[in-house]
Formats: structure tokens, sequence, C-alpha cells
């Protein structure tokens, strides 16, 4: 960590249904990142193939061949790569968070599956029940993945484990009002953690001209990083681009103190999550 934090990059690109072009796309955005100086190269939900696909014939395990391509490149240029994949799981996938590189090499498995606005995730994808933080130079980086921003609970557990940020890969869909929505969740879940957020999605397909499924959540931009306060530090819009931040652990300290979330949180609030994870 430097004196003043961990640089991330957050990487909003837009997937194609093929993975090993999906790879080549990674390759040139990492090589950006790591040239900002960042040591964690955060990727969208779903990097590996975008939603309105047969997920079960592309997810692979991770220690597959896709997921050894990507650990490669992370030990190439020195960082923690962060992206979304699919995993086996019996007649099901999982939704997986890849976490490779500085020494990670493990997955986060999605926790609450996206049955809502008429997509039902749960039909093809098996839930995760384990939260998962990793240390990069000091910093305790928690994981979740974009239906999970609904659920505080499981961002104030992360908190509750030493979290000082939380990575948000996400393929949101769009629709009326998920806009709004998106960015206010964001900021609540940053507010009610006393945490960092970053939030990165998919890029909106329409401003890439990759054909996707109209009725598959396949992003629609507008990646942000909030700070514990609140605060949006930093905002992309609608097209592929490249967000880089400092985030460091003095910030949350000083906004748990200030809003008292955490410590005025009755432990009943958070039981159900006490079982994800020693």
């Amino acid at each position: 960590m430097t004196a003043t934090g961990v640089r991330i990059a957050l990487c909003q690109i837009t997937s194609t249904a093929d993975p090993a072009h999906n790879l080549s796309i990674m390759e040139r955005w990492v090589r950006r990142a790591a040239d900002s100086g960042a040591r964690v190269v955060l990727f969208p939900e779903a990097t590996m193939a975008h939603f309105g696909i047969s997920l079960a014939e592309v997810a692979q395990p991770l220690d597959g061949p896709w997921a050894r391509a990507v650990a490669q490149l992370a030990a190439e240029h020195n960082v923690l790569i962060v992206a979304g994949m699919f995993t086996p799981a019996g007649a099901r996938v999982r939704n997986t968070v890849l976490l490779t590189g500085l020494g990670y090499h493990l997955g986060y498995n999605k926790i609450h599956l996206y049955d809502a606005f008429g997509y039902r995730e749960s039909a093809t994808v098996a839930p995760g029940t384990d939260c998962v933080t990793v240390t990069v130079d000091g910093l305790v980086l928690g994981v979740t993945t974009c239906y999970d921003v609904r659920f505080p609970a499981l961002f104030q557990r992360l908190a509750d484990k030493g979290a000082s940020a939380i990575l948000l890969p996400t393929s949101w869909g769009a629709g009326e009002g998920k806009a709004q929505q998106w960015d206010l969740l964001v900021r609540a879940r940053a507010l009610d953690s006393g945490s960092w957020v970053l939030g990165c999605d998919q890029a909106d397909p329409g401003s890439t001209g990759v054909p996707v499924n109209p009725n598959a959540p396949t992003g629609i931009g507008r990646s942000l990083v909030v700070d514990p306060f609140g605060r949006v530090q930093g905002r992309l819009d609608t097209e592929p681009g490249l967000l880089v931040a400092e985030v460091d652990a003095a910030t949350p300290i000083r906004a748990r103190a200030a809003t008292g979330v955490l410590a005025n949180s009755a432990a009943l609030d958070r039981e159900q999550y006490r079982h994800l994870g020693s």
C-alpha cells in the first residue's frame, strides 16, 4: 500500500460470447491498468462470457485453461486480477468471481441470484455460500457480485471481517430506473458498511456494437467508485473505459466512527450471515 492507499483499476468492457476473445480484451486492459500503477485490476461480472448464452457450455473450473490464462496474465503484470467467470456446479453453473495473482488463486461464488425484473438466474446458476476476502499490500478487500448489492447485511458482514473496500463486479440489467437504482445502491452499501465500494459494470453493449440477448442483463456501464461516506470519487459513462482509484484503510475508520452504523447494528440484524465463513 502506498502512502495514500492501494491503486485499483476498474476496466469497464463489453464481453462477447467467446471466452478466448475476451481473454484478448483483458490483455489490453490489464496492460493499461498496470501502466497506471494499479495493483488490483477489476473486471465486470461475466467477463469470461456475457449472459444470454448457454453458460454450461463455457463454464470451466478454477484450474481450467481460462482461469490459468488469467493467472498467467496477472503474474506477468504483478497484479491481482478480479474477473467474473462461470464454474461447473452439476446441472447448473456457479457465477464465480476469479481472484488471481499476488499469491492468490480462488473464487467467490455469487450468493444472491438475480431472480428479479423478469429474469431467473437460479434456473441455470447455483448460489454460493461463503464470504471471501483477500489482502493486498495490507488492505483487506471483500468481494460481492451484482445483485448482491441489494443486500446490506452481506456488505456489513464483509466489513466485520475486516474489509476496508468491497469489490463489486457487475453485469447490470437495463430498464426503466435501473441506472438510478445502481447509483443509489452502490452509494448506500458504502454508507451502511463504512467501506469503499468499487462497482465495475459491463459497458453498454449498444456503445460497442456487440450483439447480445436483449432479455439478458448485459450491462449499462456507469462504473463508479464510492468512498465510505457515500461520496462518488470517480465515475464512467456507458462506453468502455478505465477508472483508477486510490483506496485506503484510513477513510473507512473515520467513516465508521462518524456514522456508528457498524457499532450500533444489532447482532440479530446480520445473524443470517454469521455462517458465511469464519
